[in-house]
Order: C-alpha cells, then sequence, then structure tokens
C-alpha cells in the first residue's frame, strides 16, 4: 500500500485531495497504486523507496520524449517526480472501442522514424533496475558492443553468473557486429518493449509504459517483441505498411534480443545465462 508519507506529499504537492488508494500491480521492482480523488479523477503511482537516486527521474525524462514524438500512442505524463517516487496521468485499460493492432504497430513505426544524430542518449537511465549506458556513438556495432553487451557480460561474468571463457568469445562476436546489422539511422527506442510493458487503452489506441529510452536500431524493439511474444501479426503487418525492416531479419532477431537476454541473466539467472552464451558462441 501506498506509504503515508508519499500519500500526504503528493496532495501537498499536486493541491489534491485523496479519496482511497488501491494497490495495483507494479512489476518485480516497484510497488503501483491507482490515486482515486475527491472529484473521481485517478492518477497512477509508483515507489521504491531503495530505488537509484534518479531512478525516478531518466523514468520521466523517457515517457516525455517519447509523449513528444507525435504519435497516437498513448503514454503516460509525468505529473510528480521525486526519488522514491513517480506520479503518472491514469490510462485506462480496455472496454471502449475495439483496439487496432495493425494501428499499434503503425504508430509504433511513426515512432521509430524519429531520429538524432547519433546513437544513444544525452543521460543514461536503467533496464528494469539495471543501469543502462547511453554514451553516444556515431555508429550501430559500436553503440551495441560497448554500451548494451559488454557492461552486461561483464557484469554477469563478475558475479559468476556467466563462465569467464564468454570474455574471448564475446571479442569474436564483436567483430562481426558491422556485416551483421544493416545500416540505419538511429531510431527513438521504447527499449523494453515487451508484452507487459504495452496495453489496449479504453480510446482503443495501444498505450506504452515503463520505458528504458534511446536512440537506436529499431529492430532491437522490433525483436524484443518477439521474446515473449504477446504481439498479432497485424501489429507487425502494420509496422511494415509504415516502415518496412531490411530483409533477413528473422537471422538477426537472436543478436538483438541478446541485450534483453543478458539483462535477465544478471537479473534472474538460470536458463538466461546458457541462452545468453550460445548466442555469443554461435556469433563468435
Amino acid at each position: 500500500m501506498l506509504p503515508e508519507a508519499i500519500k500526504v506529499q503528493i496532495q501537498q504537492e499536486l493541491d489534491i485531495e485523496i479519496q482511497s488508494v488501491q494497490p495495483v500491480h507494479g512489476g518485480d521492482i516497484n510497488q503501483a497504486a491507482k490515486i482515486i480523488m475527491q472529484d473521481g479523477k485517478q492518477l497512477f503511482v509508483k515507489h521504491n523507496s531503495s530505488a537509484p537516486g534518479n531512478m525516478f527521474e531518466v523514468e520521466a525524462k523517457g515517457l516525455e520524449l517519447l509523449n513528444s514524438a507525435g504519435t497516437n500512442l498513448q503514454v503516460p505524463s509525468p505529473l510528480l517526480v521525486k526519488e522514491d517516487f513517480l506520479v503518472l496521468n491514469w490510462i485506462e485499460e480496455g472496454g471502449g472501442k475495439q483496439h487496432s493492432a495493425r494501428d499499434f504497430g503503425k504508430e509504433l513505426a511513426k515512432l521509430h522514424k524519429q531520429s538524432a544524430d547519433r546513437f544513444g542518449l544525452d543521460h543514461d537511465n536503467f533496464i528494469g533496475k539495471l543501469p543502462q549506458s547511453n554514451t553516444s556513438h556515431s555508429n550501430w556495432p559500436d553503440f551495441f558492443a560497448l554500451e548494451r553487451i559488454e557492461p552486461q557480460v561483464q557484469m554477469g561474468v563478475e558475479s559468476g553468473k556467466l563462465s569467464s571463457s564468454i570474455l574471448k568469445s564475446v571479442e569474436g562476436m564483436y567483430k562481426k557486429l558491422g556485416s551483421i546489422f544493416p545500416s540505419e539511422k538511429p531510431s527513438l527506442l521504447h527499449g523494453d518493449l515487451w508484452s507487459g510493458n504495452y496495453m489496449f487503452t479504453k480510446s482503443g489506441d495501444a498505450g506504452i509504459y515503463d520505458p528504458a529510452v534511446y536512440f537506436g536500431h529499431r529492430e532491437m524493439d522490433i525483436a524484443m517483441t518477439r521474446l515473449f511474444g504477446g504481439f498479432s501479426a497485424n501489429f507487425y503487418d502494420g509496422y511494415h505498411e509504415v516502415y518496412p525492416l531490411d530483409g533477413g531479419f528473422d537471422s538477426r532477431v537472436n543478436m538483438c534480443n541478446l541485450y534483453p537476454i543478458l539483462v535477465h541473466a544478471n537479473l534472474f539467472g538460470g536458463s538466461y545465462c546458457r541462452q545468453a552464451e550460445n548466442i555469443i558462441n554461435r556469433y563468435a
């Protein structure tokens, strides 16, 4: 449940009267709640007393960046950002117009057409509860190797989740990245686009949240939608209608998903560790 100190602070800083608070499933990292105000309006709050100092701050920045992209994707807007909690507007799930997975794909394609001069971002953020480095690079292979794969591999080896022999294999893999990925300009990515981070809203539009935003290769988002499933064929049809992927994407899915698999290996261990090592050794 929402700590009383946070409840008081929200009421004071947003000048609202809270009538009731309902717990909401908030994932593995943060606790979450729905705030119902005296006038019936609703807000969403996520809180974590042990959150890294700027975790909610950079999440708010990511949401604002997604909101500024000019798509019809429904993205929560930050209303109050503190070190241990974040307040967002409430977005109602389902129950209204029939949703369109095809339109979701089209809108994600529009998001990916938002570009930048370099791969990365002007600040670091988080993927789950792990730090995510966004130091900029002029090309994708360098960014992917140095800011995505290398930190996760080092973390895994140091914790004993990955075998030390993988360090040599991953160096061989890095040399092949330039021939694996098609050359593309940086795209604005959600960064953590699995089925638990989107919903269809009451308006019928797709809503996305809990991002790990950066400018990267757009195949990273599309590959992650296939990692755990939950996205229909119509979603991909809509995406390709607006922004077709280069040929051979199916052969690159595992390489794209090496990053989230390594993140899961470091967070949860188990079979994710062997899965990551198998992908690295395949390309070494």
